[in-house]
């Protein structure tokens, strides 16, 4: 059995292909559904976002459900499998199991270190476990890929630091003021980065916005959308009075604001500080601006600067990280590889037993004469027998449980024992390696959610037990 991993991302499509192919949660679902019914997986697990759509499977033949994902991810987007095949990147066992740690760590997002792909990946996660397309193996999977983006966060400072002109500008508004609350914004023009910008200012406590444009209809449709109050832009001068933090974005041919009108303000508000972002090119503010006490004016190359020495950070950061998810993966390998163990052990106990119990029914007869403790006695006997012959193969099997090439012992266990039941590659059956009905996981539900444990400590103590 495999892990894998099939899609497409910021890194290998256009945007217009990346929306072709998002999917909904309807979508997801039924798309997930479908590979189980075909049979090309035992478990599935959809995840979509803006910037990805991938297909987890475990499956036994890692090209065939590669095929699968790609025949039905150009379904689903309408294209013909030949033209999605150069945008898809597909990886099996380690590759696909690294590559969902990293995706969870934010280490394969367009921003490394942003935070939604958590929450995001375990909505994927969640839905697919409801609609009864995850069982034993990637219950713990997608929980345990989890712990390691909690881990990396926890461990690491690699989402502290921001890296978008609109986040260091929030940075550096922080810096100047400490606690954003009870101040006052005022946004000149209404450009993209200033509507970001002015977002996340409010998300870190801004009061009160003030938008001002040119045409007022625009203002006001700007103060809609970030929940602030359209100003006309005439009156610039007076509002810089009541502004802690001026955004400015427009496409004027000379500067909006002056030194004079920002001196003039500046004798109004009694010197409060004022922190000035320019973000137009050609440049909004005057750069003058700068020199009047009090004034904190930055344009976009400051900007810039903060981002990239950000960006710098966070890839030193994503090095320690790599590690982690180098140190998860290995973890879980030794799980994964106890899979092929446990299962063994458990068909070759039960074979043994069949073997006990009927050669007692063989002896039926010959044993009628014995009383109740006698036929105990004998029960006892044979069972102690059964124990100390596998005592040995059981104890030997746990023990190569974690190597590399345990998968040679359990060939040869299940091969001289004859435990495959025409299962013709040498490997455990599915129905051996899973609870009952694998390939149709979604009778589990919402309850093997909850059964497989809420955290990955219970995993941990249970996931080996329930395989």
């Amino acid at each position: 059995m495999h892990v894998v991993v099939a899609g497409i991302s910021h890194k290998t499509a256009p945007l217009d292909l990346r929306e072709r192919l998002a999917l909904d949660e309807a979508a997801a679902l039924r798309l997930s559904q479908a590979l189980l019914d075909e049979g090309e997986a035992c478990e599935a697990v959809a995840l979509s976002t803006c910037n990805r759509t991938e297909l987890y499977l475990w499956a036994r033949d890692s090209l065939a459900a590669r095929q699968a994902a790609l025949t039905h991810l150009a379904r689903h987007a309408g294209v013909e499998p030949r033209e999605l095949e150069p945008s898809l990147y597909s990886y099996s066992g380690d590759g696909a199991i690294s590559h969902l740690f990293r995706v969870t760590s934010s280490l394969d997002s367009m921003v490394v270190g942003e935070a939604q792909i958590v929450a995001q990946l375990k909505a994927a996660y969640q839905l697919a476990c409801d609609g009864g397309c995850t069982a034993v193996v990637f219950n713990r999977l997608f929980r345990h890929a989890l712990e390691v983006g909690k881990r990396v966060r926890t461990e690491t400072a690699i989402g502290e630091r921001p890296v978008s002109v609109s986040s260091a500008a929030v940075e550096l508004a922080e810096q100047v003021f400490g606690r954003l609350r009870d101040h006052t914004v005022l946004i000149i023009g209404a450009g993209e980065t200033s509507e970001l910008t002015a977002t996340h200012l409010k998300a870190h406590g801004i009061d009160r916005i003030l938008v001002a444009n040119r045409t007022l209809e625009t203002s006001r449709e700007l103060a809609r959308r970030v929940g602030g109050e359209a100003v006309q832009f005439e009156d610039l001068g007076e509002h810089l009075t009541s502004a802690d933090i001026v955004i400015s974005s427009t496409s004027a041919p000379h500067y909006v604001l002056t030194r004079e009108t920002v001196e003039r303000a500046f004798k109004r508000r009694r010197h409060r500080p004022m922190f000035l972002i320019d973000i137009a090119v050609p440049r909004d503010l005057d750069p003058e601006i700068d020199k009047v006490r009090d004034a904190y004016l930055y344009d976009i190359d400051d900007l810039q600067q903060v981002v990239e020495r950000n960006r710098h950070e966070r890839e030193k950061e994503a090095q320690l990280a790599e590690r982690i998810v180098a140190q998860e993966l290995a973890s879980v390998n030794d799980w994964l590889r106890s899979l092929e163990v446990v299962p063994t052990i458990a068909t070759l106990r039960e074979a043994v037993e069949d073997i006990r119990r009927s050669e007692l029914e063989r002896l039926g007869n010959r044993l009628s004469d014995l009383s109740d403790e006698q036929r105990a006695q004998v029960e006892m006997l044979t069972s102690s027998i059964v124990n100390k012959i596998l005592h040995v193969p059981t104890v030997k099997m746990k023990e190569v449980a974690g190597r590399d090439q345990c998968y040679l012992y359990v060939d040869a266990v299940r091969t001289l024992f004859d435990l495959d039941d025409g299962d013709d590659d040498g490997r455990p059956s599915q129905e051996a390696a899973e609870p009952a009905e694998p390939s149709r996981p979604r009778r589990l539900g919402a309850e093997a959610c909850e059964e497989s444990g809420g955290t990955l400590h219970h995993l941990r103590d249970t996931g080996t037990e329930r395989a």
